[in-house]
Formats: structure tokens, sequence, C-alpha cells
């Protein structure tokens, strides 16, 4: 399960599938150097992202609830 706290380069290297929903919800950031150290959760707090909303969607793709 995806959770708020991993890190987007952990989540994008465990998941690269995630990058395609990460960018529609505008977190474009996936390939810059702020998402080695930042969490789902920060980084879409600092794009006004709904975090559960991003992490629902997160985890229906991987097929997970």
């Amino acid at each position: 399960m995806i959770k708020g706290d991993m890190l987007i380069m952990d989540l994008l290297r465990e998941y690269p599938q995630a990058r395609e929903v990460l960018e529609k919800n505008g977190m474009a950031c996936t390939g810059c150097m702020g998402a080695e150290g930042e969490t789902i959760a920060g980084g879409a707090r600092m794009h006004g992202i709904d975090v559960v909303a991003l992490l629902e969607e997160l985890n229906l793709m991987l097929g997970k609830k």
C-alpha cells in the first residue's frame, strides 16, 4: 500500500507507472531533485493537491485500497 510518508522517488522506483498519476494530478516535479527527499504527502500539499484523493488514486492504480 502506498502511503503519504513514502518518498516520491522511492514511489517512482518501485512503481514507475505512478508517474502518470502524479503528473495528471499536477505533480510535474517527478523528475526534479526535490523529489529525492520529498514525501508524497509533502509534495501534494506543496502543489495544493488533496493528499487523500491522490493516495487513493495511486493505490487504485495498484489494485489496492
